[in-house]
Order: C-alpha cells, then structure tokens, then sequence
C-alpha cells in the first residue's frame, strides 16, 4: 500500500473531471460475453455519477489543527484484501484534502484488526483512547463490529463502516455505528432475484459460513429463495479448507446454482472442489467473496462465479480510478469507493469546523449529500435512508460489472 501525497494538481482535475464525467455518465453495454456457465449476462462498461457528488478536496479554504481520524481493520489476515480495499479509499480521500487544504492537514492513523473480532476488541480500544481521533471509518466485517460497538459507544465515536452489512448491528440502540451501504436484509432478496430473474434456476444450494456476516446473509437469501433453496443447505466454517462433505451434499442435490455467503478466504477452495466433482453451473457470491484475491486463490474454477455486492464498481467512475491506481498501485476493490466517500463526510465536517467528537458525531447524523457511491443520508439507527446491490462475474479472469439488481 502506497500513501504517496498526490499533488494539489491532480486532485483538482480529478475534481473536475469527476464532476464534468457525471454531468455525461451513462450506462453503456459492452461485448456480450459469457463465463464458464453459459449464462449470457451483458457487461456494462459505465456507472452513473451524481454531478453534484461532494468530494474530499473540498473548496480549499477549510483551517484545522491536530485533528485525526482513523481507519480501523484488516490489513493482514485471511481476507485482508477487502480491507486494504477500505484503508485505501480512505488514504486516497485524506491525500486528496490535504493537498488542496493547507490550512487543514488532518492525519489518517491505521490500526489492523485482522478482521478478527477477539483482536477488534483491544484494537479499537486503543483507538477510542486516543483523544486526537475524532472520527473512524471501519470495521469492515460484521463479526469484528459486532463485538465493538458498544466500545464506540461509550466513547462517543462516529465511525462509518463501508462493508459490514449483517442487518442486527443497527438493532442494538448504538448511536455511534453508520452504515455506508445497504444491508443483508437488501442484498438477500436481491441475490434471490439475481438468481431466479436473471439467471433462471429453479434450485439452489445456499451454503453460509460460520460469521456474523454469513449467518445474515445466509438466512435473508434462504428465505427470500423459499421453496428453491429448500432440501440444500449446509453451514462451513471459518479456516476451513476440506469441503468434501459440502461438495457431496452439493453434488447429489444437483442444484441449478450454489450461493455461498461468507469471504473469500472459503468460498475459493470451495469453487475449487465443486469444480473438480464436475459442478457446472453458476456459483455466485456476495459482497465478502468479490474480490481479486477470490480469482487468484480458486484459479480456472473461478470462472464461473457471479457476485452480488451493495457496492460500486470504483474502477468504472475514472477520474477516482486514475487516482486510486497512481496512488494505490492497483485498481480500485470492493468497498474503495464507499470508504472514500466515508472518509469524505469525516473530512467536511471537519472542514466545517469539527474539532471534537461530539460535534462530529452530530454533524455525521445530520449529514445529506451525494457522494460517489450512495446518497449519504443516514436513518437513527444508522443505516443508509436508500441503497442499491449490483451484480458482476468473473469473465477473462476478471470481474467485470453487468448491472443494478435493484
């Protein structure tokens, strides 16, 4: 990960090229194209930005002093990747207003969870124990915000997670958690639509992990699916490697499509051995296994995977790809757009004047503005007031974006 400052220069015409692209952004199809299953699912080659989006860099006039804020999770561990995705928005966010603000450098601290929630504890801990952060975007798995949220609590600390979806984290009279996207109870009806409107199967294996995260996505698909996910069911868990007995259950079931909710740490050797037991059909996953790292680590058997995600395709809006690549050395991932925009509402409070954490904490409630990814409007519980989930497949060894589900 590279936190190289970008040039004041770069950030305005990234600035305007944003702001002229969305003025001029339109869903366009390209090539066809179909993966390994045979489905034929257009790619589309273009998302639609709010011209009025808010960007970090702001008008260039804000004034601070010894303001921080902080990203909290992975950035080492089994599926560390979906993290550095976040901290990477986050860092091309605060690059981006400190370049144009030189009145207002505000400093980004990093502390790694691993994405586990017994390590999330102490971690965050120690964040809400540094008086200079006032503002947080993380955690990025549901297991490790579940187990601290209530630590944010009592510490009066806004964070903002891009990617935690499991639906009972804003059930829990916590005022502190903001969630940058939609939910599992969004995404499990709509995996049940991609599957039954868009792919066409009449049966589904739902396979879920033992997470927060995948016990909520899990049990929203399965009920969304009804009788078509009835008579296939299995639970994995964490570190698992051997899925033979999975793959039986599969194989016998002879289902028209596998969805797997958990990360993609599981979900690629799982694909590799339904693969190698002659599974053909679609596997699909959601936003926890939509990653490169999911390619490289199930190889061929990848090749016919189909994701849902409540998240953006980054890579496609191309003034913040640009900046992303020069600054990350990669193209934007899963969640590098939502935590940009996270970052974005901590920055302009900030700018607006916000120098303690209480002050951020209401301004983050009250907040309404466009960003890149969603409208962030916030209900009291936390979560987003509107959302949408996307779909993508694998096609070429890549993922590739083929549309809204809704």
């Amino acid at each position: 990960m590279s936190g190289a400052r970008l040039t004041g220069v770069i950030v305005l015409a990234a600035a305007a090229s944003l702001a002229m692209g969305a003025c001029a952004a339109k869903t366009n199809t390209a090539s066809p194209g179909t993966n390994n299953t045979g489905v034929n699912l257009p790619v589309v080659s273009e998302v639609p930005v709010p011209a009025d989006a808010v960007l970090p860099a702001g008008d260039g006039k804000a004034t601070c002093s010894g303001v921080t804020i902080a990203y909290a999770g992975a950035q080492t561990g089994p599926n560390a990747q979906l993290g550095i995705n976040i901290l990477n928005g986050v860092q091309l966010a605060v690059n981006q207003h400190n370049a144009n603000n030189p009145n207002c450098q505000v400093t980004l601290k990093k502390f790694d969870t691993e994405g586990d929630p017994t390590k999330a504890t102490g971690i965050v801990t120690q964040v809400t124990n540094e008086a200079d952060i006032i503002g947080v975007v993380g955690l990025p798995f549901s297991g490790e915000s579940k187990a601290t949220g209530q630590i944010f609590q009592q510490a009066s600390l806004a964070h903002i997670t891009p990617s935690a979806t499991n639906p009972d984290l804003t059930k829990n009279g916590w005022t502190t958690f903001f969630r940058a996207l939609g939910n599992d109870s969004v995404q499990g009806p709509a995996v049940a639509k991609f599957l039954t409107e868009k792919l066409k199967v009449n049966k589904v294996c739902v396979i879920q992990d033992d997470s927060d995260y995948g016990i909520g996505l899990g049990t929203a698909a399965t009920q969304a699916l009804g009788d078509k996910a009835s008579g296939c069911q299995d639970k994995v868990t964490t570190n698992q490697r051997d899925f033979s007995a999975t793959v039986s259950k599969i194989t016998a079931a002879k289902p028209d499509a596998v969805f797997y909710a958990g990360y993609y740490a599981e979900a690629a050797p799982l694909d590799q051995q339904l693969s190698a037991a002659g599974y053909t059909g679609p596997f699909v996953g959601p936003d926890g296994v939509k990653d490169d790292k999911f390619i490289q680590q199930a190889g061929s058997a990848s090749s016919n995977a189909m994701f849902s995600c409540p998240c953006v395709p980054g890579e496609l809006v191309p003034s913040f790809a640009s900046a992303y690549q020069q600054m990350a050395g990669q193209a934007p991932g899963t969640y590098s757009l939502e935590s940009y925009d996270a970052a974005t509402v901590l920055l302009r409070g900030i700018d607006t004047g916000v120098k303690a954490r209480p002050e951020m904490l209401d301004y983050v409630k009250n907040y309404n503005a466009n960003g890149l990814s969603n409208h962030m409007q916030w209900e009291p519980s936390g979560e987003l007031k509107s959302s949408t989930v996307y779909s993508y497949k694998v096609q070429d060894g890549k993922i590739v974006y083929i549309g809204t589900i809704s």
